[in-house]
């Protein structure tokens, strides 16, 4: 049947991956958005092929058509993103609801959101926005931040370490590219007062919510509260926590829609392996359980100096590998350093 006669709307994506071995042209039909009731039938055409060039650049410059979104996937510690160059306008190229098809990973492309780059208001260089995988949009993100420092570094064809400003919903952020290719960034001071988190549960601890506990389903935890512009609770759980252990598809939604969060929660299960080396595994707002969380480490951290479970400095643990975290004393800033890496470019008609 053809197209025409089927009254069927066309869905281009084109992917160039970044490995010289990839395949040099395959494809594959996939709907994107879902399956659409009848009649009409969206199909999805992917080519995949080895880029004519290493540079972003390059690619994104590239105007198929009007109507063509070019984006770069990255991720960071699996934490992945669509990143878009957003730079000509201070309004998204994409709705909310579009970015919840983009990110679904059966049906598109397959994310834990979308990022644009803006520009930059308020003194800063640049502005970030991300909407979630279910359309949500969030103040910021902590791994989309180091996504969000390279992809800068490539489109702006930058080389060896720098540094930049970038304003987000949760205030001024500050990434810096090191030499080894790591981002380091200054995630700001974590917020303790329950309002401003927020959350209802009472203070415990000179304002902060410390150690409250938490009715769940019939069980009590004991949680700990902290902002990173994006509200958190953190729990390291009784009777030595295994995480490896949770139910996390049961037991995050419960905590995440909880009543004595009005905005949600992201949530943070932690064991404690020694002072300065946490486990986490983490249920984010609006995009469930992940392989790594920025800000959730940096809140597991400030949350272990509170309860007195770690030192200031320590490396966390989550399934997509290591961050180094530090919540330094002298300015009480939180700084997060790891690695951000891009998986391919591609470009969707839409």
């Amino acid at each position: 049947m053809s197209p025409a006669a089927a009254t069927t709307t066309f869905v281009a994506i084109s992917i160039a991956v970044p490995n010289p071995t990839a395949p040099s042209r395959g494809r594959v039909r996939l709907p994107l958005g879902g399956v659409p009731a009848a009649p009409r039938r969206a199909v999805a055409s992917m080519a995949v092929s080895a880029p004519r060039s290493g540079a972003a650049t390059s690619f994104l410059e590239r105007r198929e058509s009007e109507r063509a979104l070019h984006f770069v996937k990255y991720q960071g510690l699996g934490n992945d993103f669509i990143m878009v160059d957003n730079r000509d306008s201070s309004v998204p190229k994409v709705t909310p609801e579009e970015a919840a098809k983009l990110c679904d990973r059966n049906f598109g492309i397959g994310a834990d959101g979308v990022i644009f780059v803006m520009p930059g208001v308020n003194g800063a260089d640049y502005t970030m926005r991300i909407f979630n995988s279910d359309g949500s949009e969030p103040e910021m993100c902590g791994n989309g931040v180091r996504c969000f420092a390279r992809f800068i570094a490539e489109i702006e064809n930058l080389q060896g370490t720098n540094r930049f400003t970038i304003h987000t919903g949760a205030g001024k952020i500050v990434p810096e590219i090191q030499s080894d290719g790591q981002v380091k960034v200054d995630m700001g001071e974590p917020i303790l007062s329950g309002l401003d988190i927020p959350t209802k549960l009472l203070a415990t601890k000179n304002k902060a919510v410390v150690q409250a506990e938490l009715a769940v389903e019939g069980l009590t935890w004991h949680v700990t509260c902290v902002s990173m512009g994006n509200p958190h609770c953190v729990t390291f759980g009784a009777n030595e926590l295994k995480v490896d252990d949770l139910k996390l598809s049961e037991i995050g939604p419960k905590f995440e829609h909880h009543e004595m969060f009005p905005a949600r929660t992201n949530t943070e299960f932690v064991q404690v392996l020694s002072r300065s080396h946490l486990k986490m595994r983490v249920w984010e707002r609006g995009a469930g359980a992940t392989l790594a969380c920025g800000t959730g480490a940096c809140a597991v951290v400030v949350a272990a100096v509170l309860e007195g479970r770690a030192e200031r400095k320590c490396v966390v643990d989550l399934p997509g590998g290591p961050l180094e975290i530090e919540w330094r004393e002298d300015d009480n800033h939180v700084y997060m350093t790891g690695p951000a890496e891009v998986v391919f470019y591609g470009s969707v008609v839409h």
